[in-house]
């Protein structure tokens, strides 16, 4: 009777370690979408930056002689 008690309560205590786990990956991932996120917000405001100078580059360039 012992070892099947001891099968079910590893068995329990596996799953709660899956579950801890699972955890801390929807955690992680979570973080790891907020930094996308704001990364690509920074890569836009870059990229819309260097359009704005490359359209006063082009126009500056054109009114020289």
């Amino acid at each position: 009777m012992f070892w099947p008690m001891l099968a079910i309560a590893l068995g329990f205590l596996g799953l709660a370690v899956l579950g801890v786990l699972g955890v801390r990956v929807f955690l992680e991932v979570r973080r790891l979408g907020r930094q996308v996120e704001d990364t690509t917000r920074r890569i836009q405001r870059a990229a819309d930056e260097l359009e704005t100078a490359a359209g006063g580059l082009a126009r500056t360039s054109r009114s020289l002689p």
